[in-house]
């Protein structure tokens, strides 16, 4: 299978690179591509060195299968006909596309058969938040469904891209040495400090970021109706992202019922024993796999109330983990070759 990989040199495209290795995707050629500041760089893929191309609107992709593309939306929009033209599929991790009606957005674990009618070619890997929370409400909503979700996101650095962690390991390491720290990738110093600004606001009071979380929500879940508030916190931990999620159910869901679904549910690792400490934390699911859930209980403010917290690792299943597994459900549903 030919792959394309466009924004490879950032960090979502590094670990493109690492996942598809670490899951033995079937990959017979592959492109890197990228802007003028990284063509030319090499980067090694199974024993072989790849150098970035500069991507430009030609018939470079004439014969790829796959393109992987996470170099913004604005890009996403510019190219999009030169990387579709040919019946490349592309699988588009920014949010240019995924409110799109002929564009599917698509988390495998929850609405993976969407991604089998994309008549435009692309198909939209959701925000991380969203992608997140979506295979934790899953099993949930097959017990009962869920009518109103809120939600609080502690955001790690690392969703801000590579040059935030090290503002971020930066920003401890001038404090600590007495310096002024420097603060050019968020809005204030986030060392020492938690800000709830995650992305521009709106006219409503809520930011962008929360904004994606309500409508990616409603249309990953096919649930028009389900109402969903959030609120996005950006904390100093370097990678993986943690949400406290409380939903509310048609018919009251005990914690039993919830734990059990969520044991069995795919892509859910239940972490769930507070009497002895055990929840899960970023500090120890940072670059793993699936979405991790704890803290699982009744909510004293609802009757049909449940609260769990989550943690995943954003830039693997709230991005690249995410695009390959779409990827390799096309392939087991017979939409590429193999």
């Amino acid at each position: 299978m030919n792959i394309a990989i466009i924004g490879a040199s950032g960090a979502v495209g590094q670990e493109l690179l690492k996942v598809l290795d670490d899951r033995k995707f079937p990959v017979d050629t592959l492109r890197l591509f990228g802007s003028e500041r990284s063509a030319g760089r090499k980067y090694l893929f199974r024993g072989e060195e790849h150098q970035v191309m500069l991507l430009q609107d030609n018939d470079d992709f004439r014969d790829i299968d796959i393109a992987f593309v996470s170099a913004g939306a604005s890009t996403s929009i510019k190219f999009a006909d030169t990387i579709t033209r040919h019946g490349a599929v592309m699988i588009d991790n920014s949010s240019a596309f995924r409110m799109n009606d002929d564009v599917p957005l698509v988390v495998p674990e929850v609405n993976g058969a969407d991604a089998l009618n994309a008549p435009r070619g692309i198909i939209a890997n959701p925000n991380c938040t969203t992608i997140q929370m979506v295979v934790a409400l899953a099993p949930v909503n097959r017990l009962s469904e869920i009518k109103r979700v809120h939600v609080a996101t502690y955001q790690a650095a690392s969703g801000a891209g590579a040059a935030a962690m090290e503002e971020l390991v930066e920003q401890h390491r001038a404090l600590a040495e007495g310096r002024e720290p420097r603060v050019e990738k968020f809005v204030t110093q986030l060392a020492y400090n938690v800000i709830p600004h995650i992305d521009v606001f709106g006219d409503n009071g809520y930011t962008k970021e929360e904004m994606k979380m309500h409508f990616e929500t409603k249309k990953i879940m096919h649930a028009p109706t389900l109402e969903v508030s959030a609120t996005c916190v950006r904390v100093p931990v370097l990678r993986a992202h943690s949400e406290a999620i409380w939903v509310e159910t048609a018919r009251p869901v005990s914690v039993a019922e919830a734990r059990e679904a969520f044991s069995r549910a795919d892509g859910v690792v239940l972490v769930d024993d507070p009497a002895n400490k055990v929840y899960p934390m970023p500090l120890d699911k940072a670059g793993l796999d699936p979405v991790y859930v704890g803290r699982v209980r009744s909510d004293l403010a609802n009757p049909n109330g449940l609260t769990f917290w989550t943690v995943s690792d954003q830039i693997k299943k709230g991005a690249a983990l995410n695009a390959v597994q779409i990827a390799e459900y096309l392939l087991a549903h017979g939409k590429l070759r193999p």
